[in-house]
């Protein structure tokens, strides 16, 4: 790891930072106070990047999980004060460190109105704007963990994922555990309330002056444009984010189906298949596809699919539209322990083993919470021989198939009144029918009024493409499609969609207009 990091840095001083480690432990050991430490450290370091803070916690201490989250970065900071320059890059506006930062900024603000707060007899809607606010930021920490983390993992700077990915997950908890505390005891919810003050502040503090400046020296100008397309599809807190559009000179293009089809080619080609072109057919266990197909079967599987290989590397996920869990490209040659919370990879391993000794072959898992039923299993992979090759990971939202009742025979194409409807069995006669209906004519109704108070629900049930068009648009709408959005989406009415979008209502409202014009309906009127 060391040297694999130190070949994507400038150059590295070892005896500088051998010094720098020995005065900040004997400082932190209390065997020398700041003024001595601050003097060794001129005339021993001299000036400092963050980088070199980075690589030496990276190649010169033992790996400890709780780190990040024990040590105090303001601490350090007034150790390093004048030594290490702490100053914010000048990026793009569109840059994905520049997204973070932002983030940061308005957390500190909803932070600072919090503070504010606990200085007062605890109002309830207060708080709970605070909490509708501060709820949204868990956002940033996946986009952490499924974009930057990985990539830095690539270049030998694996301590964000085994350190900080810790703190991450505590923040994310100390907000779930604040909120539930206001309903209690006032003075055990403020105590809550001002230790996540602390920690997030110390969060932010630790990314701004380490994780972002050591990313920025890392991480190449191409890679940073590869990311942003991630970056989309996870999704940002507080506020949207337009794609960036395409352009000649741009060089890493986000992948197509042809771009997946290509390198699925290319893959087959170095184990000796002969594959001239994606429109080639191949013989599979039980047919005849083309890569093309092949992507397609993976793009519009009714369940999300990851595929994990015997040395435990992530090499496949599917790409669906309805996906349950954020995944970026990123993951893609990740170590799959790398993929999860420390505090869940004992699990991870466990089911590995097991798999690979031939203990086990299948492990089920499911998430059972009103309105949503999220069912997980996990399959060892073997060859003819009995080999051990990997392990499938399959995922499914069953909220609706638990739902079910009875049975359906009837062919039906909407949940509404009057729907058409058919049986199987007497689909043979209607088809020899010369007065039959076509399956594709549908009822013309009225079109819907649109208001702040309309539902989100009414409009997609009456134009189901219309969930999608927002979701091409802005990404933000993706997570409708999530178990959580499904939630949402019983209550959710364009003015509460265009607040928490960032859109605003009249916004919203033009842009559903515009998207159902687009998708060939009539322009719905607007009530003044």
């Amino acid at each position: 790891m060391a040297n694999k990091m130190k070949n994507h840095l400038p150059k590295i001083e070892l005896e500088k930072l051998e010094h720098l480690l020995d005065i900040k432990e004997k400082y932190g050991r209390g065997e020398i106070n700041i003024e001595e430490a601050r003097t060794l450290l001129n005339e021993k370091v001299g000036t400092l990047k963050p980088y070199h803070y980075a690589f030496m916690e990276q190649t010169m201490t033992e790996e400890d999980p709780d780190e990040c989250f024990r040590e105090d970065m303001s601490k350090i900071n007034e150790l390093l004060s004048g030594l290490m320059d702490n100053e914010r890059p000048a990026l793009p506006a569109d840059h994905p460190l520049t997204h973070y930062y932002r983030e940061n900024d308005e957390l500190r603000r909803i932070l600072l109105a919090a503070e504010d707060l606990v200085q007062y007899p605890v109002i309830k809607n207060q708080w709970l704007e605070i909490f509708d606010a501060l709820r949204q930021y868990p956002i940033h920490y996946v986009r952490k963990q499924n974009q930057l983390y990985p990539i830095l993992e690539k270049k030998g700077f694996n301590r964000p994922t085994t350190t900080m990915w810790n703190f991450d997950d505590l923040i994310r908890d100390e907000i779930k555990e604040a909120r539930q505390m206001l309903d209690g005891d006032e003075e055990v919810f403020i105590e809550k309330v001002t230790e996540l003050i602390t920690y997030a502040r110390d969060l932010m503090l630790k990314e701004e002056t380490i994780l972002y400046p050591t990313s920025l020296a890392l991480i190449t100008k191409e890679e940073f444009e590869d990311m942003k397309r991630g970056d989309q599809e996870i999704g940002f807190a507080f506020f949207d984010v337009e794609p960036a559009e395409k352009t000649e000179t741009t060089t890493t293009a986000a992948p197509t189906n042809h771009d997946l089809a290509a390198d699925l080619q290319a893959l087959l080609a170095k184990h000796g298949y002969n594959v001239g072109s994606s429109e080639q057919v191949l013989d599979v266990a039980t047919g005849k596809l083309t890569l093309e197909q092949i992507n397609l079967i993976y793009k519009h599987l009714p369940i999300d699919i990851s595929f994990v290989d015997e040395n435990e590397i992530v090499k496949f996920y599917s790409d669906t539209d309805h996906r349950i869990f954020p995944r970026s490209k990123n993951v893609i040659g990740r170590e799959v322990s790398n993929c999860h919370p420390r505090k869940s990879v004992h699990i991870v391993k466990e089911i590995v083993e097991k798999f690979r000794s031939g203990e086990q072959d299948k492990a089920e898992f499911w998430i059972n919470k009103p309105e949503v039923f999220i069912y997980i299993v996990y399959f060892a992979v073997r060859d003819k021989d009995g080999n051990f090759r990997g392990v499938l990971e399959m995922m499914q939202d069953c909220t609706h198939i638990r739902s079910l009742m009875g049975s359906q025979t009837l062919l039906t194409w909407a949940e509404k009144e009057g729907a058409t409807s058919m049986s199987i069995a007497e689909t043979a006669t209607e088809e020899t029918s010369a007065d039959s209906t076509h399956l594709s004519e549908t009822l013309i109704e009225a079109p819907i009024q649109l208001t702040a108070d309309t539902r989100l629900r009414d409009l997609f049930d009456r134009y189901p493409a219309l969930k999608k068009e927002l979701a091409r648009q802005y990404p933000s709408f993706k997570m409708l499609n999530t178990p959580l959005g499904k939630l949402i989406l019983k209550k959710a009415t364009i003015a509460t969609a265009g607040e928490r979008s960032g859109l605003g209502t009249e916004k919203l409202i033009a842009l559903i207009q515009k998207s159902i014009e687009r998708m060939g309906a009539e322009r719905l009127p607007r009530d003044a």
